[in-house]
Formats: C-alpha cells, structure tokens, sequence
C-alpha cells in the first residue's frame, strides 16, 4: 500500500495516514467564536472521509485577534464545553484533530470587535492607521494568550495545537519585514523578527508540556517584493526546530492586496503545477529534520505520492478538496483514484461570507459531475 496511507506518529500522536485537513476558516461558529453542531459536523465528515489529522480552522486566542466573522474563538473557558463535544464527536470516529491558534495582528477586524487592533508596527492603508504598535508588555500578553488557549485545547481533549504564522496574520506580520519595521529586539535581523513566534512557541510548550505535539503554520514566502523570503522561511524554521517544534506546515502568500499570488489560487492546477510550494519544501527537507506538511495546489492521488516518494514532504496537507469532497482520502485509498473534484474556483468561500458557512456550491448543483472538470 502507499506509504500515504501508513501510520505516523508525532510527539506521540498517532495518525493513521498522511493526509492533513489544512486549517480552513468554516465561517460557522457563533458570533461568540463558539462551536456549532454544524461546525462539530463538518469535522466528523472529515474524520469519516479518512483524513489523518483535522486541523481547525484558525481560532483567535484573544478579542481583538479576531480577524472576521463567525471565527472559532478561545478566550475564555465558557467555549470549552462545545469544543469538548468536538473532540469527543471525532474521537468517536477515529479521527485526530488539532487547534489552529492564531491572531490577526493588524488586520483584526475592529468593526466587528470594537477593540483597536495590534500589529508588530503600525500598519497605513490609504494614509490611516489600521493599527497601534504593539509594546513589550503586549507581546507578554499575547505569549501568554497563545499559552492559555493551547491549555484549555489540551484541557477540551485536542490531539495538538498549531501556530498560525502564515498569511499576514499576526504571527507572519511579526516575521515579515514589510510589516515589522521595529528597531527593538523584535525587529531587523530575521532571529529579532522570529523573537515574537518564539517566545510564543516557549510559552505554549511550557504551558502544554513536552508530551503533547505543538505545530506551526509558516509561509514559504510571502510572493511580496521586499517581503518575508524562501531564505528567511529556512532560517526560522531551523530556529523553530532546534528550539523543539514538532512539525512545520508550509503555505505561500498573504492576504496583502501587493502579492504575487492569491493565499488560494484561482484556476486548475495541471499534473506538473501540483504543489505550489514544492521548491522551498525541497529547501527545506535538504536541511531539516522536523517533519514537513505541504499543502496548496495537491490534487491528485498520484502527485500526492510524488511528494512524498521523491522526500519533498512528510504530510500532504489539502484545503479546498475536503470542502469539495470530505470523503477525498477514503475514496483514494478505495482505490477510485480519479482526481480531486476541486474546480479551484474559490465558489466555496461565497456561502461563507453570506454566513451561511463554507461549502462547495458547485458539487451541490450537480455541475462537478456533468461538466468532467475535476481538477
């Protein structure tokens, strides 16, 4: 069988196969950020589908973090007992599931929190302040934000927790010199730029103990001129490892306007395009020992073996395919090993900002099937 489909096991999380559901905001918690039956059910389709490890979608650790609407929330230990049906739903079935800690930084969304955001430095779009500079003492309290959250994650029966440092949310802002711009010891040279996400790791591992997997989510680059490099990404990531990270999640891009690419690319995605960010994964795997989940642009059943058979990732992490088709990893090991159904159309996210939650409206509609364009 494909090594796909063998176990693994991180820090003494045992995963069944390789294939991880990347963190995916599902526009379907409370405007509270608590869970929902609709959002428990969305994870135990995914864990009946036969996916390895479930990744929540990005869940903000303190108010003004909250980057948009109907986010899953851990601020406090009122949403304990929802997350704790979560678990226990995919526990159930099989299933391991982790939290995706994170904080927008900059772009908390203020209109929705009615709190000022934060950010690494202050952040202009057309000649206003997006936010304040964040002082040593806020930095503290976001450490410790990240910390308690991971806590109460442990506590609500998480298999592990995952940083959110990718996509220009807080964490990248902090490593990114396009938006880091400080001259402290959190600012210039990449070790003072990834001071922030260390000190945050520290927190969390202290917090959660050794025994239990802490993960993060960094970009491979974020496409920006000027903005966080390949090279950059290596060097945090050694730093990462060597402070003891247990698994690295390699993404691309940001939401800013300046980007090369889209965080989720519009268009098919030929056999040879499989994997956008395979180049730096293959960096990265060249130097690094920490286990390494690749996701974007993986749409087939045999480029998911290439990446794995040829060494440019441990995990094959998806996104939009498991919106399209939840039950993508158990048809594949069926042995239906036809394509993803995924258009890359980005049509999913539109019910979600309508708050009606994410979902694929074109599989809905019958169009996938009529229409043979799976990619």
């Amino acid at each position: 069988m494909s090594t796909l489909f063998s176990p693994s096991v991180i820090n003494g999380m045992e995963i069944a196969n390789r294939f991880v559901r990347s963190a995916t905001w599902e526009g379907m918690a409370t405007p509270e950020g608590k869970s929902t039956d609709r959002l428990t059910g969305v994870m135990a389709a995914l864990a009946e589908g036969g996916v390895g490890l479930i990744i929540s979608g990005h869940c903000y650790v303190s108010p003004e973090g909250q980057a948009g609407p109907w986010q899953l929330g851990l601020c406090d230990e009122a949403a304990l007992p929802e997350l704790t049906h979560m678990t226990a739903t995919v526990h159930r079935l099989g299933g391991k599931i982790a939290l995706q800690l994170a904080h927008a930084g900059a772009r908390g969304n203020t209109k929705i929190t009615g709190l000022q955001a934060i950010g690494p430095s202050v952040v202009y779009k057309d000649g206003a302040a997006l936010c304040r500079e964040m002082t040593r003492d806020d930095i503290a309290r976001l450490a410790q934000a990240f910390a308690q959250a991971a806590a109460w994650a442990r506590q609500a029966g998480f298999d592990a927790v995952q940083l959110h440092a990718a996509h220009g949310y807080g964490l990248s802002q902090f490593l990114s010199p396009l938006t880091n711009r400080r001259t402290d010891e959190y600012g210039g040279s990449l070790p003072n730029r990834g001071r922030a996400v260390l000190e945050v790791f520290q927190a969390v591992r202290q917090a959660v103990g050794r025994d239990y997997p802490v993960m993060i989510k960094l970009n491979s680059e974020d496409f920006i001129e000027g903005g966080f490099s390949v090279e950059d990404m290596l060097e945090v990531s050694a730093l990462l490892e060597q402070a003891g990270m247990d698994a690295i999640e390699m993404s691309g891009s940001t939401l800013n306007e300046a980007s090369k690419y889209l965080v989720s690319r519009v268009g098919p995605v030929s056999p040879e395009n499989e994997g956008y960010y395979r180049e730096a994964a293959r960096r990265f795997k060249q130097s690094l020992k920490v286990p390494l989940m690749l996701v974007g642009g993986i749409r087939s059943l045999e480029g998911a073996e290439r990446l794995l058979a040829e060494g440019t990732a441990d995990y094959i992490a998806l996104c939009r395919p498991l919106i399209c088709e939840p039950d993508l990893v158990n048809r594949w090991k069926r042995g239906e090993t036809a394509k993803s159904l995924c258009l890359s159309d980005n049509s999913c996210f539109r019910p979600a900002f309508a708050g009606e939650g994410m979902r694929c409206p074109v599989r809905e509609k019958g169009n996938l099937a009529a229409s043979g364009k799976g990619v």
